[in-house]
């Protein structure tokens, strides 16, 4: 037995499934998780001892790569002077102002520990703000396992192909309103249907829990144009995509793209922590100031802004400047390519799709002319990518654990890394084949 199979079974015995977030547990790709004990640069090494490329890079912190020598240093040094105070910092406002700096829609920042955090805080910002209890949301968009929001939600729901969480009481979930991603129509209906009621509509600045699914052009504009027109607000859940799709997240993107649009609050984690828990809810900032200590709405957290996981999102995004952004997108297209190149060899249909330098690769006839939606998504054939999944394994190259996720690469990604997916590449095609 293989010491992954040992720590799988010890853990089943303590811990619900074996695992402390539901995609770890390989249900949609099948086998045994593997337990990391290191990681280092563009690698990460399991209980077996076996090294893997990295293409999860910890859902995306990894921007740098692994263990950063600059980030762990300002880690070790925070740590030295104290693990967590339960009072400000300076860092906590170097951290904000930097955060500023490249998203100036974020006028004032609330730091909080987890993406769930911020989404929970934005959404009861958006409901005292206006006066209303309705919230909008997208089949597919995750925005953390908060009550209400777990409805057709994408990530590890779509894993496990549930269409939402018990224990979650009916009243609460009448409060989000669920349409199709990218469907105009759809969102005109649900204002008209519920003419002076809806808060704010949420949406993932770029959906990436459904697999990458990005917002059709001019979509995000939209929604931004119907929820000020009907005296609501726009939330963009950043989580997965802030400063990690570009510069300024994909803010940037739709920016470079010519379609300027400021929402009203923003949910950002992920990249910020650096690969601790650290997120923040940010936005205008009188919406912001409605926040007690300012304000009536209560929010609050012990390890909120903890000086430790502060340290390491400000060294990781003060060292991510553009040319890490040109190598990432440098990276994500040479890996992209050279897998969709394979695919096609092997006769395997698929599509790619972008939010900036993330990317994913969604497998079927059913989607090769473009997944714009959840449906679509969930119509893949993910048992073809649980083929592709294993064999890239096997030759040492670690894809997420599930065809509904998105792939992130680092700036720790040399041409060795990048050599070893390449070589893998084709056998995995014809494993995705099939007989």
């Amino acid at each position: 037995m293989s010491r992954n199979q040992e720590l799988f079974d010890r853990a089943r015995g303590v811990i619900p499934g074996g695992v402390d977030s539901p995609v770890r547990a390989y249900g949609s790709v099948g086998g045994t998780p593997r337990f990391m004990v290191s990681a280092q640069g563009a690698y990460v090494t399991d209980a077996d001892g076996r090294d893997y490329v990295d293409l999860v890079a910890s859902w995306g912190p990894a921007l740098l790569g692994h263990a950063h020598p600059a980030v762990i240093e300002a880690v070790v040094e925070a740590a030295r002077r104290g693990l967590s105070f339960g009072a400000p910092t300076a860092a906590e406002t170097e951290l904000a102002e930097e955060i500023r700096s490249r998203v100036p829609a974020a006028e004032k920042i609330r730091l909080v520990s987890t993406g769930t955090e911020a989404t929970m805080t934005a959404i009861r910002l958006a409901r005292a703000a206006t006066g209303r209890d309705l919230l909008v949301k997208f089949a597919g968009h995750y925005h953390g396992h908060s009550d209400g929001l777990l409805a057709q939600a994408g990530s590890g729901l779509a894993t496990l192909a549930l269409p939402g969480s018990a224990g979650v009481p009916a009243p609460i979930a009448a409060q989000t309103l669920v349409i199709g991603y990218n469907d105009r129509a759809a969102v005109e209906e649900l204002f008209r249907a519920h003419e002076g009621k809806i808060a704010a509509i949420i949406t993932e600045a770029a959906g990436a829990n459904m697999g990458v699914v990005p917002p059709a052009p001019g979509f995000t504009a939209f929604l931004s144009d119907i929820a000020h027109r009907n005296g609501a607000l726009l939330i963009s859940d950043e989580v997965l995509t802030g400063f990690r799709s570009s510069r300024s997240g994909y803010a940037g993107v739709l920016d470079a793209a010519g379609e300027h649009v400021v929402p009203d609050l923003i949910a950002f984690g992920k990249v910020i922590g650096g690969g601790l828990p650290v997120a923040a809810v940010a936005g205008r900032a009188e919406i912001m100031d409605l926040l007690a200590p300012t304000g009536p709405v209560y929010q609050a957290g012990t390890l909120s802004g903890n000086p430790v996981a502060v340290a390491a999102g400000l060294a990781t995004l003060t060292h991510a400047d553009d040319a890490v952004y040109r190598t990432l997108d440098s990276v994500a297209h040479t890996v992209a390519d050279a897998a969709s190149a394979a695919l096609t060899e092997a006769g395997v249909p698929h599509v790619v799709q972008w939010a900036g330098t993330l990317f994913s690769i969604f497998f079927g006839e059913s989607v090769v002319g473009g997944v714009p939606d959840y449906a679509t998504a969930t119509s893949q054939d993910a048992d073809a990518y649980g083929r592709f999944f294993h064999a890239m394994l096997e030759a040492g190259v670690s894809l997420p654990p599930s065809a509904f996720e998105a792939w992130f690469v680092t700036a720790a990604h040399d041409d060795a890394a990048i050599a070893r997916i390449v070589d893998a590449l084709p056998a995995a095609a014809e494993a995705a084949r099939g007989s």
